[in-house]
């Protein structure tokens, strides 16, 4: 869950860096990509000298079905350090072939190779963003959960406010729309955001005018970049929230 002064501290520092942003479009878990990056800072301290030929050997060994995924893992890490185009060629083609359990390392290596190549041949600063839903182009993927205000329903001419109130707010602020599920207890979307966004003032605006008709929409609300949510972690989540403002009221 995204607190929203962490977002506002992530925000700031995109507003004040200058570079090229690069987002990690496919869905990889925070854990493998962060045992991606362990794995290939190693490598880089190994400071081995690969050449054209070594890449090509490599490569074969990479399509050999007795190689083992961990020799694999090690062969994508060295395509993508190595600085080669030749190599970042040959990880392009993979990640169309890989087996799925080579998939989020091979997009890894991807990503990597990428930045390696374009910072060699750009002044610009490369700055890579990645979460755990991924995102497209210049737009990072997001889960949203509104829950329905304590004792109100999200049913019958209130879906449709719902429906027509987010639909038209988060399409005119650039936001994609993947998915928009109304439940009677609660609204979840999955979108995709432009990295620089007033995400709260929009929000909270669309929120308002939705309680224009008969205040349903409760007003806090949880967004992540990690994962959707499970229907039991929902509930888990509104049950929280509700608790926390009864004890917040009571004070």
């Amino acid at each position: 869950m995204i607190q929203q002064t962490e977002f506002n501290q992530f925000q700031k520092f995109l507003a004040e860096t200058d570079g090229y942003f690069h987002v990690l479009e496919q869905q990889v878990p925070v854990e493998r990509q962060m045992e991606y990056f362990q794995f290939s800072n190693r490598l880089k301290q190994e400071q081995i000298p690969w050449t054209e030929g070594d890449i090509e050997a490599l490569e074969i060994d990479l399509y050999n079905p007795e190689s083992t995924k961990e020799y694999k893992r090690r062969i994508l890490a060295i395509f993508a350090i190595s600085g080669d185009v030749t190599a970042y060629r040959r990880l392009e083609r993979y990640v169309r072939l890989a087996d799925r359990e080579m998939q989020d390392w091979a997009y890894m290596a991807l990503m990597e190779g990428r930045i390696i190549l374009e910072s060699e041949f750009s002044d610009e600063k490369q700055i890579y963003i990645s979460t755990g839903l991924g995102g497209k182009g210049q737009k990072l993927r997001f889960y949203l959960l509104f829950p329905a205000a304590e004792g109100m329903t999200i049913e019958g001419y209130r879906r449709d406010v719902v429906e027509r109130e987010f639909n038209f707010a988060l399409q005119h602020a650039d936001w994609d729309i993947e998915r928009l599920t109304v439940h009677p207890d609660y609204a979840e979307l999955v979108v995709l955001m432009p990295i620089r966004t007033d995400l709260k003032t929009l929000l909270d605006g669309v929120i308002s005018e939705c309680n224009q008709y008969g205040n349903f929409l409760a007003k806090t609300y949880t967004i992540t970049n990690v994962k959707e949510m499970s229907e039991e972690e929902i509930y888990a989540t509104i049950r929280g929230s509700r608790k926390k403002n009864f004890l917040e009221e009571e004070q």
